[in-house]
């Protein structure tokens, strides 16, 4: 633990010093954000990244491809549903009529409709590394995609972490789960700002009110580190990067939302992070997609974050077009964000789930697990988009053109990040190299 001194006060407790103490790699107690809500700030002028990053969406609990991108009106009432197709801007691909925004913006978008590869499982894993929970345990002990971003090309910025997990827990804790570091080791896990690691960095025994100036505090704080070069250098990969966090401001300024035009926000829309939608999964955050654009300028390679409850084993049509419309609306904004930014080869974007959901509706006017088919939504990062790939069959069971395994996407992420997934290779404990992934091909259509 590394304890930063400040100057006595006289409390009704008698003389003490302020202190600061770092030994996680989150904030919390009294807060950045917290300190940083007593300066006013002006909003940020977009520029290019000079770096490739990744905002992964994870839709807990397996969203129903055949409800959002594979509708099947030719097939029988009880396997087609609800809802109708609609058309969009790209001749010959028609969506859900619940995602209107989307249809309007197909041509920076790209489905995957015959992916394959997941087990029954329910678990953020496979989406966020390509591997699923299996006899070395979570990720099969191999590490997530933003775990070996932060091994293999580190950090952009010292005082900004590589790999940031948005994830909000959940009453089914792998939901929560940002993405593992596996084998890589704890210095390569995901910074939360949400998670138990901010009870390990604090503020201890300081109010606002004895802040007078944050500037002042960080112009202390460069005086400090200017000072403790070597103490600094033979700091634990822990205390370094909490260090570097609390010492520059631009991580939490990022975070800072209230930086942002109004009508920005309004257009990505604003949530509640206490307010759960569903069974056990996190809510309809969609600040959360804000943050995440904010978060890959400010220099983060990647973001992980979890939205809403796709478990439809019930009510699935008086439920999902509530969900389908906040999907819409938020992963529509992040998109056509990017594009006005000039981000769209830069910041690839992903959103699905761990699989896809039975093709015959269940009594309960609900749809069941159905690891045998699965879908994808892509954007961004230099790939092609205005594209459909591969198909389902007439029932929308089993993938019939263009069958995709998880890791042949994880594959191609990885390629549009700088990284060759047929050569890139991360030590183990043994000090021998691995794959990233088993199926290391690229998906020839996006590239």
């Amino acid at each position: 633990m590394l304890s930063i001194l400040g100057p006595k006060q006289t409390q009704c407790d008698g003389s003490r010093r302020q202190f600061l103490k770092i030994g996680g790699l989150a904030l919390g107690g009294l807060s950045l954000p917290q300190i940083l809500q007593a300066e006013t700030h002006t909003a940020s002028t977009a520029k290019p990244l000079g770096h490739k990053a990744i905002i992964m969406i994870y839709l807990s609990g397996g969203p129903s491809h055949q409800d959002m991108y594979d509708l099947k009106m030719d097939a029988p009432l009880e396997i087609r549903g609800e809802f109708k197709p609609i058309d969009t801007n790209v001749p010959g691909i028609q969506i859900c009529e619940h995602l209107p925004r989307l249809a309007t913006m197909m041509d920076k978008f790209a489905v995957i409709r015959s992916l394959h590869g997941c087990p029954d499982q329910h678990a953020s894993d496979l989406c966020m590394s390509g591997w699923p929970i299996g006899g070395e345990g979570r990720q099969s002990g191999h590490p997530s995609l933003g775990s070996v971003l932060s091994k293999v090309q580190g950090p952009v910025d010292k005082a900004v972490p590589p790999f940031v997990g948005l994830s909000i827990k959940s009453g089914h804790d792998p939901y929560s789960n940002p993405g593992f570091s596996g084998f890589l080791g704890k210095a390569h896990e995901a910074l939360q700002p949400t998670g138990e690691g901010m009870d390990n960095m604090r503020l201890q025994g300081i109010s606002l009110d004895r802040l007078r100036d944050r500037k002042a505090l960080l112009a202390g704080f460069d005086t400090f580190r200017s000072s403790t070069d070597a103490a600094y250098d033979g700091m634990d990969a822990f205390s370094q990067r909490a260090f570097d966090v609390l010492t520059s401001s631009r991580l939490v300024e990022a975070m800072d939302l209230e930086k942002e035009d109004p009508a920005v926000r309004d257009r990505y829309g604003r949530g509640d992070a206490s307010a759960a939608f569903g069974e056990d999964a996190g809510p309809h955050w969609l600040d959360q997609f804000l943050m995440a654009r904010r978060l890959v300028e400010a220099g983060v390679r990647c973001v992980t974050l979890s939205f809403g409850s796709w478990d439809r084993h019930h009510s699935n049509f008086a439920r999902l077009p509530l969900q389908l419309a906040k999907f819409d609306q938020g992963i529509t904004a992040l998109v056509e964000d990017l594009h006005a930014r000039g981000l769209q080869n830069d910041v690839s974007v992903i959103a699905w789930g761990e699989f896809g959901r039975t093709p015959r509706i269940n009594k309960d006017a609900g749809r069941d697990h159905w690891p045998q088919a699965s879908c994808a939504l892509l954007a961004g990062g230099g790939m092609r988009t205005g594209q459909v790939i591969g198909s389902t069959n007439r029932l929308g069971e089993v993938p019939q053109d263009r069958p995709l395994h998880y890791q042949n996407v994880f594959a191609t992420l990885y390629r549009q990040l700088g990284l060759d997934p047929m050569t890139t290779t991360v030590s183990d404990p043994a000090g021998r190299p691995q794959y990233t992934l088993d199926i290391r091909e690229p998906i020839e259509e996006l590239i």
